[in-house]
């Protein structure tokens, strides 16, 4: 096995992304470049200016998780004829953090999983932060959110999301100001419009500023009539699919009234 396929042997085993760039219609034909966030690349695909503009979009393929084609000039003019590469992204699955062992999580837990992300279920209340409440996480974390994200908070990007479930100040600002910490995709806070108000006047006074505060979907979901755990999930995790879609949808934080 060539170094350049057992390092993306080893990646894999160890869940690392990694993307593998390979020719597939030019003058190097076949040439092959692995590229893993903060190494340098392996290989080589004949030219170093397409190999840079390459390493670029591979490592924008792993962010987004999607392996595509892409067409290059002979020197990596971007949409031009000569240079066919297929980018194949092995990107980790996406991470769900959940904050808050409440009624409504192990819902969204069984939806997240069915999705395909990997989920993590935190709260710091013993009694309810157990495998046994719910045995579809990956992982049950009985930990203060804060320090839960200062351990992870780093790892999470764009395909990641947060989901805030508690209904008590001392969990959920310190978990939503945590979070507007990260590069998480989406941020989205359970409870109603009056718990909302309250908690952007508590982050307000922690410094966080109203352009931050705008990335935090709450309430939580999507405006669909949802009741019941179940079809809570369901409008949380639709709304998370057309926020990563960059679909319009109707939100209930765009909504005015009571959410049920």
């Amino acid at each position: 096995m060539s170094g350049l396929y057992q390092a993306l042997s080893l990646a894999l085993r160890a869940g690392h992304p990694a993307a593998l760039a390979t020719v597939v219609e030019g003058p190097q034909l076949g040439a092959t470049l692995l590229v893993r966030p903060h190494q340098d690349p392996l290989g080589g695909l004949g030219d170093p200016e397409l190999e840079r503009v390459v390493v670029r979009d591979a490592l924008a393929a792993l962010v987004a998780g999607r392996t595509g084609i892409r067409h290059y000039g002979a020197h990596g003019e971007a949409r031009q004829p000569g240079v066919t590469v297929f980018i194949e992204a092995f990107a980790p699955p996406p991470r769900m953090v959940i904050f808050g062992a409440v009624d409504f999580t192990a819902a969204l837990v069984r939806m997240g999983v069915l999705l395909g992300y990997r989920v993590t279920v935190c709260d710091a209340r013993s009694t309810f932060a157990t495998p046994r409440r719910f045995p579809q996480a990956h992982e049950v974390v009985c930990e203060w959110p804060e320090r839960l994200l200062a351990r992870v908070g780093a790892e999470l990007g764009p395909r990641d999301a947060i989901c805030v479930l508690t209904h008590d100040p001392k969990f959920d600002v310190p978990a939503i100001a945590a979070a507007l910490r990260t590069e998480v995709g989406y941020l989205g806070a359970m409870g109603s419009r009056r718990t909302h108000q309250r908690r952007l006047g508590d982050l307000t006074a922690l410094g966080i500023a109203e352009e931050e505060l705008g990335r935090l979907m709450a309430p939580i979901g999507l405006d669909i009539g949802a009741r019941t755990p179940e079809e809570t999930a369901v409008a949380i995790v639709a709304e998370i699919i057309a926020r990563a879609a960059g679909r319009p949808a109707p939100g209930l934080r765009d909504g005015v009234g009571p959410i049920h």
